[in-house]
């Protein structure tokens, strides 16, 4: 009688037999055959594994031509498609958690657990996260979106499952490029101490956005290089080296694209126990011909095309891109920094153009904030490119080693509100909260690119730490840069009304002057969150009954509570309605959706404020 797995395979053979195969390069889909019917990893682990290929096949073209139609992070996904299938099959999930680094990298992972059907509504509105969540899918067993935390949470998964009695294997899947930042050596450094029940998938694929740099990134190619000399199809013996001396059994590395090694390299670290590492090399972009060899365009692409994500005309990264290379052309002083977001923040032609005085750190935020004090303590002007969302990391080194220090450091803060798709890990939110408490610190934010650059110049010409904060937007083409130099602490008349004046910080300026046109009232573009412009502030109080704040920013602790203190501490008998981001963690969508959704848009601004004023108004 026949086995089951002769059965099945039988059927496959015959199914395999009428698809067309895909040509690399190209986004022509494979007729599907197994994909269809794996709705969770417990059906693929009912496939004979020499099925595992074709469901690779299927899974890549899926990828290629989901995501190339909607829009996504494509060339990290691509590269781990063996090894999201390889991992299901092996392990008994969701009871052994995968805990996935990032998020980039796991869109096979998701469309493995049941959400093939959802793939193309990933980071729409009512849609598919593009990161981990947990309340998505019980095979997201730890949120994502921030690198480099995916060790620190499978070892705690670990060492639960052994206090409780329940025998289960915690595996992380971390990049080598999460694997530069500092959180991912503290978690090292414990698991290899704790003697835990983890194992360490590190997916090596010399890349994290750009190409990684570093010493760690050297020594890895080294080990790849060596090891591709000899592979046979299986784990290639090599020295633990750094790994073992922490505590970690080491194997690999192993061709990431096999998957007879992949399974065979993954059932002995599923038989083992202790802390392990398996040291996996995958290609970025793998089976796409053009994610393949330019990975760094093809992280992330528009819907439609498979092409390269393309930001709006001019946007303020754009600007602060071509403002520092003016700067350091003036200033042999000025250097930049990034924690490994030189594409997206702008910094491309700068490292073309000033080679010695670009660093990229890798993603080390704290790192990289410490690193610019050094560099300003020894009269160096460091400007640190940097995400609203990522400055988190580092807030006791701005506070400790910056702001302390009154140290001359330039913070221009990209991606500060809300910045659409990317969604509730990546949203700017509480920029403002969190900086306008430091001591020493000026606080900017401008309403259009001409202002950005004048902004920029009074931050490196200021004796002290200066943040400047902008969205990921076009920059407008209104203004040109103010002819005079802007002045710390001043802000800006645009429109004279009365009753009501409008308070506007960065971003709903435009609005802000729009709706003071159709309620008659004062319009004001602040400009500094810290210092405000008291002697303007007394003014206005005492001549309008209502001041209102706009801000593309938390509320709670924003630049309309910096208002509300200081009118409290002034004791002016003032109306005061603060109009920015609610107390929640706005979703992905759209940048213009987000903003409607949290009250932000024009004529939710509006309603608000008519209903203030309320009833000569309403």
């Amino acid at each position: 009688m026949a086995t089951l797995d002769s059965v099945i395979s039988s059927a496959i053979a015959r199914r395999l037999a009428h698809a067309p195969v895909a040509t690399p390069g190209t986004a022509t889909p494979v007729r599907p055959a197994l994909l269809p019917g794996i709705g969770s990893p417990a059906d693929l682990r009912r496939l004979p594994e020499a099925a595992l290929p074709s469901v690779a096949q299927e899974l890549r073209a899926h990828l290629i031509e989901t995501i190339s139609r909607v829009g996504g992070h494509l060339a990290a996904g691509l590269g781990t498609v063996e090894l999201a299938i390889a991992l299901h099959y092996v392990f008994d999930t969701p009871h052994d958690p995968l805990v996935w680094d990032v998020g980039h990298q796991a869109y096979p992972h998701k469309v493995l657990t049941g959400r093939r059907g959802e793939l193309a509504t990933i980071r729409q509105r009512g849609g598919l996260s593009g990161f981990l969540r947990r309340d998505e899918s019980e095979y997201d067993a730890f949120g994502a979106g921030h690198s480099s935390t995916s060790i620190s949470a499978a070892l705690g998964m670990a060492i639960a499952a052994e206090r409780q009695g329940i025998p289960r294997q915690a595996v992380a899947i971390i990049g080598d490029g999460a694997l530069t930042a500092g959180l991912a050596f503290e978690a090292l450094d414990h698991a290899g101490a704790t003697g835990a029940d983890l194992l360490v998938v590190l997916n090596d694929n010399q890349m994290s956005i750009s190409p990684n740099v570093g010493a760690l990134a050297q020594t890895l190619a080294r080990r790849v290089r060596g090891a591709r000399r000899s592979w046979r199809g299986r784990p290639a013996a090599a020295d633990g080296g750094f790994f073992e001396d922490l505590g970690f059994a080491y194997a690999g590395p192993v061709d990431g694209h096999d998957l007879d090694a992949l399974v065979a390299a993954l059932r002995q670290q599923r038989a083992s126990r202790g802390p392990r590492l398996l040291h996996v090399v995958t290609r970025k972009g793998k089976g796409h011909a053009p994610a393949e060899a330019d990975p760094v365009r093809y992280h992330g692409v528009t819907a439609a095309a498979a092409t390269p994500a393309a930001p709006p005309a001019r946007t303020y990264t754009q600007v602060f891109g071509e403002w520092l290379c003016a700067a350091a052309e003036r200033d042999p002083r000025v250097v930049a920094l990034t924690p490994a977001m030189r594409e997206g923040s702008g910094l491309v032609a700068f490292a073309q153009r000033f080679p010695d005085r670009y660093h990229d750190v890798g993603i080390a935020e704290q790192h990289c904030v410490t690193f610019a004090a050094g560099l300003a303590a020894s009269g160096v002007r460091p400007v640190v490119a940097i995400y609203s969302t990522f400055l988190q990391r580092a807030y006791d080194q701005l506070i400790h080693d910056v702001a302390l220090q009154k140290l001359p450091v330039v913070f221009a803060v990209d991606r500060a509100g809300l910045v659409g798709p990317d969604g509730a890990t990546h949203n700017g939110s509480f920029d403002l909260s969190f900086l306008r408490c430091i001591p020493n610190m000026v606080l900017m934010a401008p309403s259009d690119g001409g202002e950005l650059v004048a902004m920029l110049d009074a931050a490196l010409a200021h004796e002290g730490p200066a943040v400047v904060r902008y969205p990921r937007a076009g920059a407008g083409t209104s203004r040109p840069v103010p002819a005079t130099p802007v002045e710390i602490g001043r802000a800006e008349v645009r429109r004279r009304g009365r009753r009501c004046a409008l308070l506007a910080f960065g971003t709903l300026l435009e609005p802000a002057l729009a709706i003071g046109e159709a309620l008659d009232a004062t319009v004001v573009n602040m400009r500094f969150v810290k210092p405000l412009d008291a002697a303007l502030l007394r003014s206005l109080a005492a001549t309008h009954e209502l001041l209102v704040t706009l801000e593309e920013a938390a509320v709670a602790g924003g630049a309309g509570s910096a208002v509300g203190e200081w009118l409290a501490a002034e004791a002016l008998p003032v109306g005061l309605l603060q109009l920015g981001l609610p107390d929640t963690f706005p979703e992905h969508a759209t940048r213009d959706e987000a903003l409607a959704e949290a009250g932000l848009g024009r004529a939710s601004l509006e309603r608000a404020i008519r209903a203030r004023l309320a009833p000569a108004l309403a």
